[in-house]
């Protein structure tokens, strides 16, 4: 009995071991640098991103970000917009910076409607965006929203 126990302990923990690991996505992105830099095409100064090689080596790849819904206008559209803060928090409305942010371009629309703040999780393939000022630096393609 003895011997059972002890080989299903160590199966338990073989299991275990094998769980795929997810990386903190909010972590890698809050590494991010961002510097300031004139734009000739609008004659402004806007915050361009140094991406840290840690999170370079996740361009390309799938990947999961868990975070704050933010509606936009076009909340029947395939956009979905996370934060790593609530709304009164967020880069656009409060005081958090463009790493907090990311943006999923979503492979089908929503199955339901989501709400401003609900937490949902987007999976897609991870895009750094250095240079398109019209465009978030954090870039979710292919993307599909997880609801629980």
């Amino acid at each position: 009995m003895k011997k059972i126990t002890i080989i299903l302990f160590a199966g338990l923990l073989l299991l275990s071991s094998m769980k795929s690991f997810e990386p903190d996505m909010w972590a890698l992105f809050s590494k991010t640098k961002f510097v300031e830099k004139l734009n000739d095409e609008f004659g402004m100064y806007f915050l361009y991103p140094k991406f840290p090689e840690e999170l370079k080596e996740f361009e390309g790849k799938i990947v999961t970000v868990s975070g704050f819904y933010i509606p936009l206008d076009m909340n029947a559209s395939n956009i979905a917009v996370l934060s790593k803060f609530p709304m009164a928090e967020c880069f656009f409305c409060g005081g958090a910076g463009p790493e907090s942010i990311v943006v999923g371009y979503l492979k089908a629309n929503p199955k339901r409607k989501i709400k401003t703040d609900e937490i949902v999780k987007v999976r897609g393939k991870l895009k750094l965006n250095e240079n398109d000022i019209d465009e978030l630096n954090f870039i979710l393609q292919d993307a599909e929203i997880i609801l629980d």
